[in-house]
């Protein structure tokens, strides 16, 4: 049975537009109307470059059986809810993930929001957009190692989308990655601290697609201002 692994990411590409689209702004509406928040963004990436710590827990797991609303796993673990069993069902493997930046950003962000408070919205906003780069970059690194064996992967899923209760979707991930995943804890109401982290399971098999977007399965895609027009 694979273990966990740790990666850690050297170097993350993060730019001023990122940011902005981080903050739920247009990056092209930003530049032509307001230069002083295209400065706080470029500030933004400077300073809190320097402030990550980009990491990733990860753990392989084969899938031994798909049944009602439950998927298997090698070792006994289980995954559970509509949404891992419709889009998991044909995968042979699952890997579950979570991604972090640590704490050290929000810290920061916390401290200068009553003398700052356009500068650390812009720096919460890389934070952001961070955590989501070093999670698409963990996602590409599966897929290329996946296509190498001949076999693809499925769109990433993480708990609170449509068919994956958030509470149990968590302590399930969290329970795949054990004591490799220290720098990450759940809070009672299943929120992840430190707060820039992610986490999320994707499947590898010969028949597995990944059509469609993560939008699609999030429940606020009806009402998302960042969702791209369809």
């Amino acid at each position: 049975m694979p273990g966990p692994a740790m990666i850690a990411f050297d170097s993350l590409a993060v730019d001023v537009d990122a940011v902005l689209r981080a903050q739920g702004a247009d990056p092209a509406t930003v530049r032509t109307r307001s230069r002083r928040l295209v400065s706080h963004a470029e500030r933004a990436v400077v300073e809190g470059a320097a402030l990550l710590a980009p990491t990733v827990a990860q753990n392989r797991r084969a899938i031994t059986a798909v049944r009602h609303d439950q998927i298997r796993l090698e070792g006994g673990a289980l995954l559970s809810g509509p949404l891992v069993t419709r889009e998991l069902g044909k995968a042979q493997e699952v890997v579950a993930i979570i991604v972090t930046i640590g704490d050290r950003l929000e810290a920061l962000v916390s401290n200068l929001i009553a003398a700052e408070p356009a500068f650390a919205l812009a720096l919460d906003g890389f934070g952001s957009a961070a955590v989501q780069a070093v999670a698409d970059a963990a996602c590409e690194r599966i897929r290329v190692e996946a296509a190498a064996a001949g076999m693809q992967t499925t769109l990433p899923l993480s708990p609170g989308m449509v068919g994956w209760d958030l509470g149990t979707g968590q302590r399930q991930i969290m329970a795949l990655l054990g004591e490799s995943n220290a720098s990450v804890r759940l809070t009672r109401s299943s929120l992840m601290l430190p707060k820039k982290s992610l986490s999320m399971v994707l499947g590898i098999g010969v028949e597995v697609t990944a059509e469609g977007s993560v939008c699609d399965l999030c429940n606020l895609a009806d009402t998302c201002r960042h969702r791209p027009p369809r």
